[in-house]
């Protein structure tokens, strides 16, 4: 096997892998860029992240694989187990095995020895690829990740890559195509922020469900992605329709989920998301800002509390500005509203790209029942929309 990444790449290739993202890891630094210059890819910020995004792209039917290294399996762990397994969605990992050999850092060693007691104790299929002639074992695996909708690990040492590894021609890794070349803005310039005029930040007028019963009439025909808990309860309660995707878990992954759709259909996208959401995965939005996906809308209902845990307030309350931030990640098209006729008046605007509605809510929850949906319920429905064309 004269060049292992190629290798890998055809693999890949043969089991239909379409989808892909990726942290940096100088032990597969070659591999990641045929991977980069080979398949659709998603540079991340943060790999929890990249599970969110996959799990979008598996709704849309694509086999998606992530990249990462082992250090960094810790922070999908959760989302994993309340995103990706329960609605039943397909997801490589291959995974650079760091801290198991020859390695130079010790940070690396502690989450490299125990990374399979960890996949063990989550139940996570895996596979330990320490030379090149495990390599059969990859396509086999990987069929039964795409037919039967699971998550495996394929455990990669770096004596795989050793003496004999590719020449990759320098490119740049993230692509130079960005959609967020971003021109600073002095916030006292009358183009800073998004605003519509009149609007006040101080002006925080409704509940969350009151916001949410104002914009349902202009979300048919749309894919919805809605946050966890009380927010996902009160659009089921409003307005059901089967496109509606309903997370029961993984807070933090609204926004990657609704990314991932967006990036693999035609369907416009809807993110109705929360400030405690949004605060918890920030990058997501710098990841959305540099794909510029045209089909996706970002709603942050902002109430300034955690309202599923019980109202504790959160930084918007205090320090954070959403759309600010937003618009610091990369985001141009932003906007902040606060009253009913405003939020209609920009959900029946024109799309001009990707963009983000800063609402402005007041805490409160409204008391409506559970979701009578379980997960594969909600996925069905998803898949069958996008699947209509």
């Amino acid at each position: 096997m004269p060049c292992p990444e190629k290798a890998l790449i055809t693999i890949l290739k043969e089991q239909g892998v379409d989808f892909t993202c990726s942290l940096p890891c100088e032990k597969i630094e070659a591999l990641l860029r045929m991977v980069s210059q080979t398949f659709f890819h998603v540079p991340l910020t943060r790999e929890e992240e990249g599970v969110g995004i996959c799990a979008g792209a598996a709704l849309s039917a694509k086999r998606p694989a992530m990249f990462v290294q082992s250090s960094g399996l810790g922070n999908m762990i959760n989302a994993m187990l309340s995103l990706t397994e329960p609605y039943k969605l397909p997801l490589a990992l291959f995974v650079s095995r760091r801290g198991v050999y020859k390695e130079k850092i010790a940070a690396q060693v502690p989450m490299g020895l125990r990374l399979p007691s960890i996949l063990r104790g989550a139940k996570m299929t895996y596979s330990v690829i320490d030379t090149r002639d495990h390599f059969g074992t990859i396509g086999k695996k990987l069929s039964e990740v795409y037919k039967r909708n699971k998550i495996h690990a394929f455990l990669l040492s770096p004596s795989i890559w050793e003496k004999i590894g590719c020449r990759v021609e320098d490119t740049v890794y993230v692509k130079r195509d960005t959609k967020c070349r971003l021109r600073y803005t002095p916030r006292n310039s009358p183009l800073a922020g998004g605003g519509l005029k009149g609007t006040h930040a101080s002006q925080r007028r409704l509940t969350r469900f009151e916001v949410l019963k104002a914009a349902a009439p202009y979300l048919d025909s749309k894919v919805v992605v809605c946050n966890l808990g009380f927010p996902s309860k009160e659009l089921f309660h409003i307005k059901h329709r089967p496109s509606n995707f309903y997370m029961l878990g993984s807070m933090g992954m609204a926004t990657p989920i609704g990314l991932g759709i967006a990036l693999t259909s035609h369907k416009q996208v809807v993110v109705i998301d929360g400030d405690g959401s949004l605060l918890m995965n920030p990058g997501t939005l710098a990841t959305a800002a540099h794909l510029g996906p045209e089909n996706l809308t970002i709603l942050a209902v902002d109430n300034s509390s955690y309202g599923s845990t019980g109202n504790q307030p959160t930084l918007t309350g205090s320090c954070v500005d959403l759309e600010v931030a937003a618009k610091g990640l990369g985001i141009k098209n932003t906007i902040k509203v606060s009253g009913r006729r405003e939020i209609i008046d920009v959900l029946k605007s024109p799309q001009e790209g990707l963009r983000f509605i800063h609402v402005l809510a007041v805490p409160g929850n409204r008391d409506v029942p559970n979701i009578p949906l379980d997960y594969l319920e909600i996925k069905k429905g998803v898949q069958d929309f996008l699947r209509a064309g």
